[in-house]
């Protein structure tokens, strides 16, 4: 975004281009690590994570593949196990290690590639350019210091500024994100925060250092329907404000059905279909996908059994052999038992790993 672009976003966006102009420390240094502006914002390539256990290795991610651009959203659906988190992570770097390693793939920010750079590098990359909000806003704050304290942190590690500058930017990030008397509540411990409030701290804190890409994981957990409304509304109005691409990981399909532009079902480590947010909702081509939007409560089903997808997620040192899917799916065949089936292209940039895609769009 230009100077003059975010001088017509009003006083909030102007207040982020002035704390560029004071101090550009480590920004200034992540530029030198050769981003391209003509690049695409954030291509993943075929990612793989796994984990060494004791009972074998999980592969936790299995050739994930995402593209996200400028202003766009990406949503990440799946059950919990599925790789949603761990592929976040892998993206952000910060992945535990061991017993996570990442075994191949590429994740290209701007035509770097971030897999490929040490991590001092990674950490020029992290805030700056990708942010994160993370699941659990009570777990990830430090109950022993002020959220003004964590929030100030930023600035001071990131950007070099004082104590008292880094509270001031604190206060600007808290009022940025609809926290009622920033100034006062800069003081207070994470426990004297709502959940809605905890989260939007979390959000403060992702975005201030004017991040590319932010990552938002299960941001509406554990909050209630209205609260979840705000969150997200409040990530929308950022992200057209400063033109973010964003990727939103959740369990639930009723929170990305309104703010998600393409859509990746993941199942077992592995993206089983690709599509836009209309063609999912609307048609789902995976058995998987058509199961899980099966499954959520309708009001003019009332008094009908709720839907249900029989059996549980496959254990990831021991995947079945062909489809993962293949012991929970109604759809199955006996070539769904020894053939993998790969992600078929089915019109138009939508692909759905399915052998049986055309079954399952005509149901």
């Amino acid at each position: 975004m230009s100077t003059v672009d975010e001088a017509k976003h009003g006083d909030d966006t102007v207040a982020f281009g002035s704390r560029r102009q004071r101090s550009r420390t480590e920004a200034s240094q992540s530029d030198d690590l050769g981003f391209d502006a003509s690049a695409p914002l954030l291509v993943v390539e075929d990612l793989r994570v796994e984990f060494h256990t004791r009972e074998g290795v999980a592969h936790a991610v299995n050739g994930a593949s995402f593209t996200v651009g400028h202003g766009e959203t990406l949503g990440i659906l799946g059950e919990s196990g599925s790789g949603k988190s761990v592929t976040a992570q892998a993206v952000m770097g910060i992945l535990d290690s061991p017993p996570a390693k990442v075994g191949g793939g590429k994740v290209l920010l701007r035509g770097v590639d971030l897999l490929a750079l040490p991590e001092e590098s990674r950490r020029l990359v992290r805030s700056n350019r990708v942010a994160m909000v993370f699941q659990d806003a009570l777990s990830a704050l430090n109950p022993v210091f002020t959220v003004g304290y964590q929030l100030g942190e930023l600035f001071r590690i990131h950007r070099g500024v004082t104590r008292q500058e880094a509270k001031t930017e604190a206060v600007s990030m808290l009022d940025l994100v609809g926290i009622p008397g920033a100034a006062q509540r800069v003081s207070d411990y994470p426990h004297q925060f709502s959940g809605g409030m905890r989260q939007r701290v979390m959000i403060a804190m992702a975005l201030a250092l004017d991040p590319d890409v932010l990552i938002a994981d299960e941001p509406t957990t554990a909050l209630d329907v209205t609260v979840q409304a705000q969150i997200m509304k409040l990530l929308a109005d950022v992200q057209a404000e400063r033109n973010m691409g964003m990727i939103l990981i959740t369990h639930d399909m009723g929170v990305v059905a309104d703010v998600a532009d393409k859509i990746c079902v993941m199942y077992a480590g592995r993206i089983v279909e690709r599509a836009d947010v209309h063609s999912v909702y609307g048609n789902p081509a995976h058995p998987y996908t058509k199961a899980l939007l099966e499954s959520i409560p309708r009001i003019d089903h009332k008094g009908q059994q709720l839907a249900s997808i029989e059996g549980l997620p496959p254990n990831l040192t021991k995947l079945p052999e062909g489809c993962s899917f293949h012991p929970r799916c109604r759809f199955r065949r006996d070539r769904c038992t020894t053939d993998d089936p790969p992600l078929y292209d089915i019109g138009g940039s939508r692909q759905s790993a399915c052998h049986y895609y055309e079954e399952v769009l005509a149901t």
